[in-house]
């Protein structure tokens, strides 16, 4: 085995070869020592077969393989004196023995050619008869293939309805990410988002951030806030600035209030983002809110 393939082998199989060999001292050693040191081991052991041999890479001689030679020797001796005594008598049968052989294996091997022959022909009819029955089956084929045709367009025309449909599913409120642009602000990166009723804030004086309808109306329910808008800011008979009337806090004679429906319609058309609060950092309820459009200052 050449130095190469042995460094292709495993560090725990290195180790098991070298413990097999006998070498000690080999748990500290890295791989490419191991390698290394298995190399040498392995060579060590090829030159030791190759002294343990003849001149010619076959084993020493000994008492035994010496007595064995003599009396093949022997044996050859007496069989070559008997050949030589009786050469007309052994020719005659060597020749009758060889035509007896060539005559039987005649024999045995016209059978097989025959059962050989008739299988060929089995084949060849199986071939023709199928023929036909591909032959009727490609038709089938051509057939089908208008079908699969005719049925991509049908597919085709599903999949926009199924697009258009898709929308659809979506419930009034539903949005996950706050809406970004230009204008927003950084507030909205460090805010906690919450999507839903079940969201809750990390820890009391926490910022949140929300798009979702059920979570605002229930922040406002909690407060007795009211929907309600600035005058004087309406654009287009709709709503204009965004905001709450909540009894005792930012009281103004400028605050109209307005229905949920006209709030969430302009909240949605403008893409407004709520930031608020559930809780002072003490503990205590927080009034503190902000709508935010992305691509101004504020809502």
């Amino acid at each position: 085995m050449s130095e190469s393939a042995i460094s292709r082998m495993k560090v725990d199989d290195l180790r098991s070869q070298l413990k097999r060999r006998g070498v000690s001292g080999i748990s500290a050693l890295r791989k490419p020592e191991l390698v290394k040191t298995l190399a040498r081991t392995m060579r060590g052991e090829g030159g030791a077969a190759r002294r343990s041999t003849g001149p010619a890479g076959r084993p020493s001689a000994t008492r035994k393989s010496t007595a064995a030679k003599k009396t093949t020797a022997a044996k050859r001796t007496t069989s070559a004196r008997r050949s030589a005594t009786s050469p007309a008598k052994a020719a005659p049968a060597a020749r009758a023995t060889g035509a007896r052989a060539k005559a039987t294996g005649t024999r045995k091997a016209a059978p097989a050619r025959a059962k050989a022959t008739s299988a060929r022909a089995k084949a060849t009819s199986a071939r023709a008869k199928a023929a036909p029955a591909r032959a009727k089956a490609a038709p089938s084929r051509a057939k089908a293939t208008p079908s699969r045709a005719k049925a991509a367009p049908s597919r085709a025309k599903a999949a926009p309805v199924r697009a258009k449909a898709a929308p659809a599913r979506k419930a009034p409120g539903a949005q996950a990410a706050p809406t970004r642009g230009p204008a927003s602000s950084r507030s909205i990166g460090s805010s906690q988002l919450i999507t839903s009723l079940a969201d809750r804030p990390e820890r009391p004086g926490r910022s949140l951030v929300t798009r979702n309808h059920e979570v605002i109306q229930r922040w406002a329910r909690a407060r007795g806030a009211k929907p309600a808008t600035i005058a004087g800011t309406e654009r287009e008979g709709r709503a204009g600035v965004l905001t709450f009337n909540i009894p005792g806090y930012r009281e103004s004679s400028r605050i109209r209030e307005i229905t949920w429906d006209d709030w969430f319609r302009t909240f949605d058309l403008r893409r407004l983002n709520l930031i608020y609060q559930e809780q002072m950092r003490d503990g205590r309820q927080s009034n503190f809110f902000r709508t935010e459009n992305p691509n101004r200052e504020d809502g």
